[in-house]
């Protein structure tokens, strides 16, 4: 219907980000008559993206959002002017006059740059668009420092772009901890030391004083309050926004004294005829930066035009998940509710592993009020669910996830998806009047889900419920982007021969794949055998830790630790391992699982300290991978007179055999040559204890956090027996296990537990050991170690570097200082001792 027939009225909407596409959305599928003709006049040269997952686009993914369809005009590149109230017409930079009937400010915010003297030096940018990105890519090419000035969400993420240019980085913060507004100080301080061991400086607490150029006229340097001085070839900008209030202000509408368009619950201005929505509009005194409020202001904009005046703006849920650098950050409800009494908070807190949790309750330990969690976040889907209503549980329950609500447990009011006001209640009634079994058919027609994401466990498990009380069977998907569990899809992959994750999703899945998903494939094609893993595509799926085959410390260098088979060595190795240690200045201690490990080693040196190691008759110990780590041992009968089995030689023979064993997670194992069991056999995922007739096995045991005992699966064994039967109970793991599920939580969930796995491997019900054997057979005579493949390949050598733009360069912010004669990580960053050690 075009926009001259006299019954279409003309909407204009200035400015074309999320909130704006968004309110089109609704508005279309609200106006089923066709009432309104749109118009949609964005700045940018580009249409509407997606702002929450800004950094992904460096690293190629695709924004942009939907597009409207031919009813709306979009007009991109070209800015409005001016506002005419009495003409109700807005003017562009393109010299038209477009009129309106009613009128839409969506115009955002722009980047807040502090006033200090270099701020518009070269090489200091902001950080909001995708031409931002693109602009700061392009500078970063043959730089190595970089700082970011500001810690809070946005700020983080632009620092995680930084550093993802190869750039050494620094973040500025003035408030006392990073992320002030989500996180409390322990939170806080939790993050910044998750942060601080990725090799990235931290400044909170104290404010800059300028920025200081270098010999080129260009930025080198910032200046703190303090007097310290931060490297920095390149500087971005991204301490917090203000509005975009320029057009109202200009046309006489009411605006904030901090700026900000005032604007009733309706989301309408003094001017009847005029909406401000999103980071531009200011609702009774605030301004919201989140995207969850300003799609709410889009809909009840929406609403408002297609005659439903009911609907109005009552606040926003400030709760937040992301994953920062691949740390888990998350708030809810109110983080600081105990701040003046009146609440109760429960911290818990592990400097370990570097996790920190907290829920505050009311005084009566009743009601959840909110909580952080940092290097965690797991229950925050069903938590922030849970916020206001009654504590599931105990608290220390609550916080360690013993009580977490399945989605039947939910009250129907709660908000599942607050970015989408979508709740409990209208995703059980979507699923069970539109008949949906698939989790992206609920996204589709809710909403829930699509946007920050961070809801989508909690949706699954509410979609689980609902089918599950209809009779209908679960689907076991591993992510949205398969129908497959991982069984299913390591089934297909060795089935159909396909060798790439590409192949993968467009024969059998959807979508470009996640960090769920990807990594699990690449571990299923590991497996299968199919090739180095630093090898074209599967490179870039594996974990952390496998891009550089070694395990990534706090401070930014990497461990090395060859494989020691059973334990054993010879002086001669010993003495190579000595020197390559001393010789690259490397921290040695001895591991619990029998062999050496060496710390301290910066990225480019790896390649030069393998080389050493290979030469001398070492291979990779696979420290770093899914796969099998050790087979410990005590020494067994050959020195021991209570020994009555040689433990040392069959540890040996086992490490030897499932060396490189690519599994869905790491495998460890043990040799015990009597019943003392002084090799703790029976805390590891197959452990194997001597008797006077062979051997007993036992599988499905670990240590750590929940410590479970193995299972007897098997007695008296031969040395052929009981590698056939380790062969199998491998395999079958490797086969049907769900992702990152050890062995000991694998057999729990097996249907029909030790009893049926031990008629799988022992008496072939399945009829499929002949299968296992062949494929272990084929793991056993492939093997090949992956440091050496890495050696004798220029093009896989070439990812060995600190700075992808400057290969020759060492990291200068990794330093050192000396404790009981070996080197530990200088954690104060900048700060030196006497006995400082850099390198």
């Amino acid at each position: 219907m075009g926009a001259d027939n006299e019954n279409v009225r003309r909407l204009v909407v200035v400015g074309h980000g999320p909130a704006a596409h968004r309110l089109v959305e609704v508005l279309r599928e609200r106006d089923a008559a066709g009432t309104w003709h749109v118009t949609v006049i964005g700045e940018e040269g580009r249409t509407a993206y997606d702002r929450v997952a800004l950094t992904t686009h460096l690293e190629g993914a695709d924004l942009a959002y939907p597009p409207h369809g031919d009813e709306v005009t979009v007009r991109c590149g070209e800015r409005v002017t001016g506002i005419d109230r009495a003409a109700r017409t807005v003017a562009t930079d393109a010299g038209r006059d477009v009129p309106y009937d009613a009128l839409v400010l969506a115009t955002g915010s722009a980047p807040f740059v502090p006033p200090v003297p270099g701020a518009g030096l070269p090489g200091v940018f902001v950080y909001r668009t995708i031409d931002d990105l693109d602009a700061i890519r392009e500078y970063a090419r043959g730089r190595t420092t970089g700082a970011v000035v500001g810690g809070g969400l946005l700020g983080l993420e632009a620092a995680r772009a930084v550093q993802g240019l190869g750039l050494r980085s620094s973040v500025v913060e003035v408030a006392p901890w990073l992320m002030p507004r989500q996180l409390d100080e322990g939170g806080g301080a939790m993050l910044r030391r998750h942060i601080e061991s990725l090799g990235m400086e931290v400044r909170a607490g104290t404010p800059m004083s300028a920025l200081e150029a270098g010999p080129d006229g260009s930025v080198a340097s910032v200046r703190m309050a303090d007097g310290a001085v931060l490297d920095a070839g390149l500087v971005v900008f991204s301490a917090g926004i203000r509005p975009r209030d320029e057009l109202a202000r200009g046309c006489g509408l009411p605006v904030g004294e901090r700026g900000g368009i005032v604007v009733d619950a309706g989301c309408r201005t003094e001017d009847p005829a005029i909406f401000a929505i999103g980071e531009c509009a200011l609702v009774d005194g605030v301004v919201y930066g989140l995207v969850a409020p300003c799609f709410s202001m889009a809909e009840i904009v929406a609403g408002r035009l297609a005659e439903d005046a009911g609907t109005v703006f009552g606040g926003a849920d400030p709760s937040t998940k992301l994953k920062l650098m691949g740390v888990d950050v998350a708030s809810f409800g109110d983080p600081f509710a105990d701040r003046d009494g009146g609440a109760l908070g429960v911290t818990y807190t592990d400097p370990v592993a570097k996790v920190y949790k907290k829920i505050i309750v009311s005084d009566d330990a009743r009601t959840l009020l909110g909580g952080v969690l940092v290097g965690d976040a797991e229950s925050y889907a069903t938590l922030r669910a849970q916020v206001g209503g009654a504590l599931p549980g105990t608290p220390d329950q609550v916080l360690f996830g013993g009580t977490e609500a399945a989605g039947g447990d939910l009250s129907g009011a709660t908000v599942v998806c607050s970015c989408n006001n979508v709740t409990a209640e209208t995703i059980r009634r979507t699923v069970s009047e539109r008949s949906l079994t698939d989790l992206g058919e609920v996204k589709a027609c809710t909403r829930a889900g699509t946007s920050c994401g961070s809801c989508v466990p909690l949706v699954k498990k509410l979609l689980d419920a609902e089918l599950t009380a209809a009779g209908v069977e679960v689907g076991k998907a591993i992510c949205e982007h398969f129908e497959h569990s991982r069984a299913e899809l390591f089934d297909i992959i060795r089935a159909s021969g396909i060798a790439s994750f590409t192949r993968l999703v467009e024969e059998h899945g959807r979508g470009r794949g996640c960090d769920i998903c990807k990594p699990a494939v690449a571990s299923i094609l590991a497996s299968l055998g199919n090739g180095h893993i630093l090898e074209g595509e599967q490179a870039a799926l594996q974990d952390t830790n496998d891009h550089f085959l070694a395990n990534l410390q706090k401070n930014g260098t990497y461990s090395v630790v060859p494989r020691v088979p059973g334990g054993e060595i010879t002086p001669e190795k010993l003495i190579v391992i000595g020197e390559v240690a001393r010789d690259f200045g490397l921290y040695t201690k001895i591991t619990g699982g029998q062999r050496i490990d060496l710390f301290g080693a910066r990225v480019e040196q790896l390649p030069q300290i393998w080389r050493r190691l290979v030469d001398a008759g070492f291979e990779s110990g696979h420290a770093y991978g899914k796969s099998l780590r050790t087979v410990k041992s005590c020494v067994g009968s050959t020195w021991c007179r209570y020994g009555v089995q040689d433990s040392v030689a069959m540890a040996i023979r086992l490490e030897l055999r499932y060396r490189g064993l690519r599994a869905p997670h790491k495998l460890k194992s043990a040799v015990s040559g009597c019943a003392r069991e002084c090799a703790e056999a029976q805390s590891k995922d197959f452990g194997i204890i001597a008797t006077e007739k062979g051997w007993n096995l036992y599988v499905a045991g670990n240590g750590g956090m929940r410590p479970r005992h193995a299972d007897l699966l098997a007695s008296d064994l031969s040395d052929d027996g009981l590698i056939t039967a380790i062969d199998r109970f491998l395999m079958f793991y490797i086969r049907t296990a769900d992702r990152l599920q050890r062995t000991a939580s694998w057999l729990e969930d097996l249907d029909g537990g030790l009893d049926y796995l031990r008629e799988v491997v022992m008496e072939d019900r399945l009829g499929i050991c002949a299968e296992l054997d062949a494929a272990m057979e084929r793991h056993v005579d492939a093997y090949s170690d992956e440091w050496s493949d890495v050696l004798d390949d220029p093009e896989r050598l070439r990812r060995f570097v600190s700075f992808v733009n400057a290969p020759e360069t060492p990291d200068p912010s990794i330093e050192f200082e000396v404790e009981r004669e070996q080197i530990k990580p200088l954690l104060q960053i900048g700060a030196r001792t006497p006995e400082a050690v850099g390198r």
